[in-house]
């Protein structure tokens, strides 16, 4: 590996988030000066309306390994797939603003820890060695069923799709973000739709995933949005969409 080259770069995905990222990057900074890996992180703005680009281009002039890119395509997938094509780390890693799996638990998807280099390794809130915390009960009965509809429709085997915390090894996350087609929350699906498509192996790592209020999903709207574009997902896959030129 080269010397100059970060082992991970985080990837934190951020709309309207101005209030929350100052603790959320505070940590963040923490634990890349603690570890003893070299680290990248990047805040995509995804066109806030707030303070969130200001907040974080703050931390960008005092932290060389921080940085701030801009998406202006709305959607969580859109600023995501701009986060990956823009890392420079073996690995590039999703991580919410919420910090729902807190940042110091980011050694689990180090490859020492896995073993060794892998493709893809996601978080998993039903994995052993999972624990989630202050969830609501109807929260993690929807989150079951949604699963339980993935499953059957479009990514077969895989527990939890959802959790918003993945680990991509670069050259393999660059070739599933430039296939991705959707822009909203359903992302995670058609990406690990397409690494099953491509024959890419993809671990399940248990995390411990705290429950926190504020976030900007509809439970219900959101949900039937994301049955939609799973069922567009189902066809892309079945129409050959997503196989390699």
């Amino acid at each position: 590996m080269d010397n100059d080259e970060p082992l991970m770069t985080i990837v934190i995905p951020a709309y309207n988030e101005a209030q929350r990222l100052p603790d959320t990057l505070n940590r963040v900074v923490t634990f890349v000066h603690a570890c003893s890996e070299p680290l990248e992180v990047i805040v995509v703005n995804n066109n806030s309306r707030d303070m969130t680009r200001e907040v974080a281009s703050q931390f960008a002039e005092r932290y060389p390994f921080l940085r701030v890119v801009d998406q202006p395509i709305q959607g969580k997938g859109a600023a995501v797939r701009k986060g990956i094509l823009e890392a420079q780390g073996r690995y590039a890693f999703i991580c919410d603003a919420d910090l729902a799996m807190p940042i110091e638990e980011l050694h689990r998807f180090f490859p020492a820890s896995l073993k060794g280099d892998y493709d893809i390794a996601i978080g998993s809130r039903e994995a052993p060695g999972s624990h989630r915390y202050n969830e609501p009960a109807y929260r993690h009965l929807m989150g079951r069923v949604f699963n339980f509809v993935v499953r059957f429709l479009a990514v077969p085997g895989i527990d939890d799709t959802q959790c918003g915390f993945k680990a991509f090894r670069r050259e393999v996350g660059r070739d599933l973000f430039t296939a991705q087609k959707i822009d909203g929350f359903a992302f995670d699906v058609e990406v690990l739709a397409i690494a099953l498509r491509r024959g890419y192996k993809i671990l399940e790592v248990g995390i411990p995933w705290y429950y926190g209020k504020g976030s900007t999903v509809n439970p219900i709207q959101d949900s039937i949005r994301m049955v939609r574009e799973v069922l567009r997902i189902r066809h892309n896959v079945r129409s050959g969409v997503y196989d390699h030129p």
